[in-house]
């Protein structure tokens, strides 16, 4: 079976059909999966949602394209939200948190006064974090040594060899998801091929970040096997190992996945 390790299964592009795309999820093999929020507005959204929809889990936190819109405050209702989660077995981190330079117009100074909150509260309940680390994996690495956060996913890693090797020694896990299906995305399938097994977990960000043969299109989570088809390919192995080997490495880096029955 496989996980998809992060999913916005919330999001108004699945308002029409979502109970069909989970269904389309399970039955193409993909047992769990992980649907950060992006800020207050949805915290109890995420949670409602993974409480309804078989095999989904959820983690809270404040993403940075929405810290513009984020309140000081929120970083309070954070901490009591994940305060009345820490018993829910479908809780399994803070996410999605960390920083973004690729989008233009976000203030540095607020996106690293919410990361560096936010990383506070990993260490103080002992979480796993969901990081964001778009054109930022320097940064991001040096929040989570600074604040000792030693578990978790880079989402969406497009780094260097070196930079992936320095989140490996930090304990997190490395995301790959519909990038890696590019033939053009040499970089990227340079790290899919070649990083230690144990250092990769599959995605989508569905809606987002569709693979090749969805290009331009709305992602969804029932593509988390053939994704995982394309890197076994890129491995040189059969897609069952790179299953069995993914799923063992989100649990890992999630280890409340154990926690919440499938």
């Amino acid at each position: 079976m496989w996980i998809d390790t992060h999913c916005h299964l919330d999001a108004a592009e699945f308002d029409d059909d979502r109970d069909a795309v989970v269904l389309a999820a399970r039955d193409a093999g993909v047992s769990r999966i992980v649907i950060p929020s992006i800020g207050r507005a949805n915290f109890s959204t995420v949670r409602e949602l993974a409480h309804r929809t078989p095999g989904a889990v959820y983690a809270l936190g404040i993403h940075p394209m929405y810290t513009p819109h984020a309140r000081e405050a929120d970083l309070d209702l954070l901490r009591m939200e994940i305060e009345a989660s820490v018993d829910d077995p479908r809780f399994v981190g803070v996410g999605e948190i960390g920083l973004d330079y690729f989008v233009p117009g976000l203030d540095e100074d607020r996106q690293q006064f919410f990361y560096q909150g936010q990383l506070k509260l990993a260490r103080e309940f002992d979480l796993p974090v969901l990081c964001h680390v778009r054109k930022s994996q320097d940064r991001v690495l040096a929040g989570l040594r600074r604040f000792g956060v030693k578990r978790g996913i880079a989402h969406a890693f497009n780094g260097s060899f070196q930079q992936a090797d320095a989140y490996l020694a930090q304990g997190l896990r490395l995301g790959f998801g519909g990038n890696v299906t590019f033939s053009r995305a040499l970089q990227i399938r340079r790290l899919a091929a070649q990083l230690p097994v144990d250092a990769l977990v599959i995605e989508t960000d569905a809606p987002d970040i569709a693979p090749e043969w969805r290009y331009k299109s709305r992602n969804t989570p029932d593509q988390v096997p053939r994704i995982g088809d394309v890197l076994a390919e890129l491995r040189g192995v059969d897609a069952r190992t790179l299953a069995l080997s993914t799923s063992a490495n989100a649990l890992a880096a999630l280890p409340r996945l154990a926690l919440s029955s499938a």
